[in-house]
């Protein structure tokens, strides 16, 4: 055997020893699109990402960790919706199926209710209109107050505005698609989703957040 052929058949079986075999799949809500669009959404919006949704390997038997767990915000008082709704399993985009965070930098937080391994999260912020939120920060840590052991698996905040660090990760539009996030194997058992306003106000929505580990 050739030796391009067996690093070829190495790579192959490390892949496959890690157990990351498949695209991620999730059930998706229908496109929702309301009103006129806006053909200037993403007017000054830098580090744009204008490609398709990319679907993250995972490993077999994952499953939707976050399903029905408990969501904390640093937002008691939500403007519109519940924080319940934020993983209810119900990714519709019209009103009665988002809550709405007050303006500025603003966090939801899924406790898992235990250390889990995590490979990809899910979330979806608002899909009946085209926009871009800013600053999505997105964590993970065993510490419920996120002061120590906090790993940061994505971040679009390029100037460091929200002062968690600056990000090097694309700013997305939002559609039915959601954002899926690579997470690979990340242990801890709270989620933290960072978000400052988007194109279309100083307000901070979320429709649902998946995490598929084990």
């Amino acid at each position: 055997m050739k030796k391009k052929s067996i690093t070829v058949l190495i790579a192959m079986c490390a892949l496959a020893s890690v157990g990351y075999s498949a695209p991620l799949k999730t059930d998706l809500p229908e496109p929702q699109l309301m009103g006129t669009p806006n053909p200037k959404w993403d007017e000054g919006v830098k580090n744009l990402y204008k490609g398709k949704v990319k679907w993250p390997e995972v490993p077999d038997g994952v499953t939707n960790l976050a399903k029905g767990k408990a969501v904390t915000s640093s937002d008691d008082f939500p403007l519109l919706g519940e924080l319940e709704f934020v993983t209810d399993g119900d990714k519709d985009a019209g009103e009665g199926y988002f809550v709405e965070l007050g303006p500025g930098l603003q966090w939801v937080q899924v406790d898992l209710a235990k250390e889990s391994e995590i490979h990809a999260i899910v979330v979806w912020h608002y899909h009946s209109q085209l926009r871009a939120y800013h600053d999505v920060v997105v964590q993970i840590s065993n510490d419920p107050e996120f002061k120590k052991d906090v790993t940061t698996i994505f971040n679009n905040d390029y100037d460091n505005s929200a002062k968690l660090g600056k990000g090097s990760d694309k700013v997305y539009g939002e559609t039915n698609e959601g954002w899926p996030i690579a997470v690979k194997g990340v242990k801890g058992q709270y989620v933290r989703l960072h978000s400052n306003g988007s194109t279309s106000g100083e307000m901070n929505h979320y429709i649902e957040v998946e995490v598929f580990g084990k």
